[in-house]
């Protein structure tokens, strides 16, 4: 049966192609399984091949022999949607939806957006214009607020039914009432969200002022002058200092940095943590003076506005020149805004603003999030309504469609239109506001804020978290732990054993040198050509930390003493070479980390460019090193190399370091590097591998003119340089293992740990390299140490995929490691099944992940999983993220704000999830629950007794209660002890932290189901029907005393139903429930128009209300006692 499940063909025209590149992909895997890959895909067609491989995962697919794989998604969901149902409860609102867009679609036609030529310094100059520059996270505009808003109330059949109910008083034939009891409710649910929305667009609106009014130099013919952000134009020359955020995007024209280089921290915008090396303009990077740049015709032609972040292809024009300067532009000569200067000053040229930019390009717009427990209410009042129909068309029924029937139809529903409550809507409001106070009052979770109020049951509901990696769970700081040379290993506290080594070392070939000082280079050749012997520990520690302090790509960067200002930022002289004031700056925090160690045990890097580098000794001797060759790091080599030559001595020396993987082939047979790989991965550690290897000048020789000739080769060049630089990488001299830790956030571990204890999945989803981001979901504890992790290789097309996922089906229990590539391709062909297949993974880790795919990994889940998730980051290149989520968290740390403004909470460290979501979010969620179906059951209860009311009386539609007694039932008689409820809690916040596995039954959603809302809608019924019949049994001369008797019953009876939903007592309580019966004993005196005073006060108007009261409660709290006792739920067991 498998055998015949069709897959798409792939067209026979590319077949040959396709197979040829497999040949190549599998080629590289080695013998082995990758070997008869190879040779199948020689012998087999293509589609053959893949239908032969079927991907399964789940009987669906074997039921169904025609099923197509790429459609079954989007088969499924066409399915869900078909039917009556879906047009009763949705179909509606899908089609104003589409309407609406439809309309918004035709107002707002994208502009078409092409190249462009921008002159420097000339904004004027642009053909076109372009939007501005501003920063721009609010919903709606002035004219839009109160349009939008009210959408995005009536949207729902709640308040849509309370607007049509409202207006239908107008009609005189159809009035029951006063006008207030029906408009006041509805007025005072519309203001209280309308200011709500207010003050949170405001908020948005200060924050985003905040960023558009940040100051920037702009170069103009008469000098620097400030410009806000938001005015930055096209064409504008823009000075950055360091450490302030590039505004717009631009083309880097000059550097205060000698090189003509500076770096840049990218973070906000990919997530990535090491600093970018970006290249000047050379042509004006040359002029003699910043004041130049208006004295040259240049202009620069830039590519169209696009989403991508790390590819850019323009052209620098100068003019004036004779003859004409023409260079190419590529995406080393660009400054992204969102980006931030790392060292030096920077002048751009802006290119893009607004939303142009590729910050913002990769950046949702924000959407109005509604919570599940906001949707179940919704769901459950239509079911209210459905029977508020019935009831109504019942009664009408039974009257005999006498008179006119119609109308007396539409009174009834107006009647039983309290089975419906509007207080639902504005205790719900209010109560979101008090438990978003009470997040933010949280003395153990300081600095949270609220920034939507709308969903905090969202907190409570959570089964998949997505997280950031870098300033998420790590700080970012990389400290050395490790140096292990075979034999010994030295750790922290043995680090003064390798100074002393060191410094013994370099003083002993001082005087060795002093010795032979001849005037010349001593000869040190001999050593090569000396037969082995076993080195000392100290030549071993001297050759290792010489190796570390050579084989990197960190440049020192030297502060200037004081502020700068004009032209003397490009002075050499006012440049401090002291050690403290040294930084260093490098593509990754690892390098520098492990020159900082080399610096702390002795040997010190002072300066480097392009050719050269310089050490310093612990004597203070400073050796120089001509860098020949460099070949930086790679996700494919996991490997970098650098040749050297050593000024003093000619001697050339290979260096190399990268990947265990990487270099175990590469250096000579040893028994203990793989061991010790393994014990320092597993205590979170990033291990490097370090060898040598002495070259000969004519080694290098032969090596420099093969390598030239394969970089001037025009076809297949990165093949042919690679083989090459391998033909080095042969029996290299293992020289040590070196173990550097990125330190984790405070007590990341164990809050990991609880969060998987409450059930919740964990994703990691990051920009970083795909062996970093394995490291810390490692020393996270994201995967345990008993896991295995399935490293999914690269693929790229549907071929390599369809392999690559039948692997990964075969594994069980272990976590997925996939690369963002990969992924775009599996979610090409096979969505379906790869999401299935990760959502059983324990832990999924996607790296080199763009914001734009993190938002698209979020969606899925929700559309193919159906549960509620949680984003949490703390950079830019988190936002879309966050906003995609259902919920979405900010960090507020050293990357900025921008995820912590754009998110739904903010928080100031990971740990605080824990608490947010074990604490808060159970709270939040048991108690809108709670109060959500006791304000329903309130509105039955009346409605209840209005349809006893109604049938006694000969199926009247008349009131039974008028005026202020309707309105006061609702508002000052019960409102406080309600709303009390919002206080109440089943487990004590220390118990819900120690046991999260409590977290799990809130997923389930059985505090607010069809069962729960069932079960009060049968007490409603009991006790409406208790109050009136017992009302109606017991009075005896006028009909008023039914109304005193039946009301004052029916105040006390949810007085006593407050009591009885209580779980944890508050002292606020006890308050509420006494003031709302003071009020209401107290009014009693001022209702002469519906109650007789003089019977109200007798002995027998007390008994009879008693007796009442007694008899719809009692048997109520005997079965709440016997079900604690009988079946007791998992809270009561612990707390007990």
């Amino acid at each position: 049966m498998a055998d015949q499940i069709p897959l798409y063909p792939v067209r026979s025209g590319a077949a040959a192609a396709a197979n040829r590149k497999r040949a190549v992909y599998y080629s590289a895997a080695g013998p082995g399984p990758g070997a008869d890959r190879h040779s199948r895909y020689q012998l087999e067609d293509e589609s053959a091949h893949l239908d032969e491989m079927p991907l399964m995962m789940s009987e669906e697919g074997f039921e169904n022999e025609e099923s197509d794989y790429h459609t079954l998604p989007r088969a499924r969901i066409m399915q869900r949607k078909r039917g009556l149902e879906w047009f009763v409860c949705d179909g509606w609102k899908f089609l104003c939806t589409s309407c609406c867009d439809w309309l918004v679609n035709i107002c707002q036609r994208k502009k078409e957006l092409k190249a462009r030529t921008v002159w420097l310094g000339c904004p004027e100059k642009c053909e076109e214009k372009h939007p501005r520059n501003s920063i721009k996270n609010q919903k709606y505009n002035v004219f839009t607020f109160i349009p939008g808003v009210l959408y995005e109330q009536f949207k729902f059949f709640l308040n849509l039914y309370f607007l049509v109910i409202s207006c239908s008083q107008f009609v005189p034939a159809l009035k029951i009432g006063y006008l207030y009891t029906y408009w006041a409710p509805l007025g005072f649910v519309l203001a209280v969200t309308m200011t709500r929305e207010a003050i949170d667009e405001f908020r948005r609106f200060q924050r985003d002022k905040e960023v558009n009014s940040q100051l920037y130099s702009k170069l103009t013919v008469r000098g620097k002058v400030q410009v806000k952000s938001s005015d930055i134009q096209v064409g504008d020359l823009i000075i950055v200092e360091k450490n302030q955020r590039i505004p717009s995007d631009m083309v880097f024209l000059r550097t205060s940095e000698k090189a003509g280089s500076c770096f840049i921290r990218t973070d906000q915008l990919d997530g990535e943590t090491d600093w970018k090396l970006k290249v000047a303009v050379s042509c004006t990077q040359r002029l003699p003076a910043l004041g130049d740049l208006f004295s040259i015709s240049a202009y620069v032609y830039a590519q169209k506005p696009q989403m991508d972040i790390h590819s850019f292809e323009g052209t620098f024009t100068r003019e004036d020149s004779d003859p004409p300067v023409h260079e190419s532009l590529s995406i080393e000569n660009t400054l992204w805004a969102s980006t931030v200067v790392a060292s030096g000053t920077v002048i751009g040229v802006v290119i893009y603003t607004g939303k142009e930019t590729r910050s913002v390009m990769n950046t949702s717009n924000p959407k109005n999030k509604v919570g599940l427990l906001d949707l179940e209410l919704n769901r459950l009042t239509k079911a209210l309504f459905l029977a508020l129909v019935a009831l109504s068309v019942v009664m009408v029924t039974l009257q005999g469609f006498v008179g006119p029937w119609y109308r007396n139809l539409f009174r009834f529903l107006l009647l039983f239109s309290y089975i419906i409550p509007i207080s639902l809507r504005v205790n719900l409001d209010m109560g979101k506001a008090v438990y978003g106070w009470m997040m933010m009052k949280d003395e153990n979770i300081p600095g949270t804020v609220v920034r939507t109020s709308t969903i905090p049951e969202e907190l409570g509901r959570l089964v998949y978290l997505l997280t950031d990696k870098t300033g998420t769970l790590t700080q970012n700081e990389m400290v050395f732990k490790r140096l292990h040379l075979g034999t010994v290993s030295y750790g922290a506290d043995t680090m003064d054993e390798i100074q002393s080594h060191v410094r013994d070392s370099y003083s002993q070939m001082q005087s060795q040198a002093g010795g032979n000082n001849t005037g010349s280079t001593p000869p040190r050749k001999a050593q090569s050509s000396a037969p082995k012997v076993r080195k000392s520990v100290s030549s071993r520690i001297h050759e290792a930390v010489k190796a570390i302090v050579l084989c990197h790509n960190v440049t020192p960067v030297y502060e200037s003493r004081a502020g700068v200002t004009g032209e003397t930022e490009f002075a050499e002289a006012d440049q401090d070479f002291s050690d403290e004031n040294r930084t260093y700056q490098a593509s990754s925090p690892d390098e520098v980390a492990l020159v900082q160690w080399t610096e702390s045990v002795g040997l010190t890097l002072v300066s480097r460019d392009l050719i050269s580098m310089q050490l310093k000794t612990p004597s203070g001797q400073v050796l120089s090193f001509c860098i020949l060759q460099l070949f930086p790091f790679t996700s494919e080599s996991k490997r970098m190399g650098i040749i050297v030559r050593d000024e003093s001595t000619a001697e050339i020396t290979f260096y190399m370091k990268g990947a265990d993987v990487a270099m175990s082939p590469i250096v000579q047979y040893n028994d203990w590097l793989e061991e010790e790989c393994g014990n320092m991965a597993r205590e979170g550690l990033r291990t490097l591998v370090v060898a040598k290897k002495a070259l000969t000048e004519e080694q290098y020789q032969d090596f420099e003119s093969r390598y030239t000739q394969a970089k001037l080769s025009m076809h297949d060049r990165s093949l042919k340089v690679a083989a090459v630089v391998e033909s080095l990488e042969r029996e290299m001299e293992l020289l040590c293992l070196t173990g550097v830790e990125d330190q984790l956030q405070a007590d990341v571990r164990p809050t990991l740990e609880m969060l998987r204890n409450a059930g919740i999945k964990i994703w990691m989803l990051t920009g970083d390299k795909l062996e970093t981001a394995t490291c810390i979901a490692k020393s996270s504890h994201l995967v345990s140490r008993t896991q295995d992790i399935h490293i999914f290789r690269q693929v790229t097309n549907r071929g390599e995929a369809h392999l690559e996922l039948n692997a990964f089906r075969r594994k069980h229990d272990c976590a997925l490691v996939i690369s963002g590539d990969s992924l775009e391709v599996c979610l090409k062909y096979y969505e379906h099944e790869f999401v299935e297949l990760a959502c059983q993974c324990p832990a999924v880790v996607c790296c080199r992940c763009s914001p734009t795919q993190k938002a698209h990994i979020v969606t899925l889940l929700q559309q193919h999983t159906g549960r509620r998730t949680c984003a949490i980051g703390d950079g830019g290149n988190d936002v879309s993220m966050i906003q995609a989520a259902d919920c979405g968290i900010g960090i507020e740390g050293k990357e900025g704000k921008q995820a912590s403004l754009a998110a739904d909470f903010s928080i100031r460290q990971f740990r605080h999830i824990g608490r947010l979501l074990m604490v808060h979010g159970r709270n939040s969620y048991k108690r809108s629950a709670a109060l959500g179906q006791f304000v329903m059951h309130r509105g039955l209860i009346i409605s209840t007794m209005q349809a006893v009311f109604s049938s006694v009386f000969y199926f009247a539609s008349v009131p039974l209660y008028q005026g202020f007694l309707m309105v006061g039932y609702a508002t000052i008689y019960t409102m406080f002890p309600v709303f009390s409820l919002v206080l109440d809690q089943d487990v004590k916040p220390e118990m819900a932290m120690l046991y999260p596995e409590l977290y799990k039954d809130l997923t389930k959603g059985r505090s607010l189901s069809f069962k729960t809302f069932l079960i009060w809608v049968l007490i409603s019924i009991y006790q409406g029907g208790i109050l009136m019949y017992g009302a109606l049994v017991l009075f005896e001369s006028e009909f008023v005393h039914v109304v005193a008797i039946s009301f004052t019953a029916l105040i006390l009876t949810e007085l006593l139903m407050v009591a009885l939903t209580v779980r944890t007592w508050h002292w606020l309580m006890v308050v509420a429930e006494f003031l709302s019966l003071g009020c209401y004993v107290s009014s009693l005196a001022f209702l002469n128009e519906y109650f007789d005073v003089a019977f109200i006060t007798t002995v027998a108007f007390l008994w009879k209300v008693s007796a009442i009261t007694v008899v719809s409660c009692l048997p109520l709290y005997v079965l709440k006692y016997l079900r604690r006792k009988l079946s007791p739920p998992s809270y009561c067991k612990l707390a007990s």
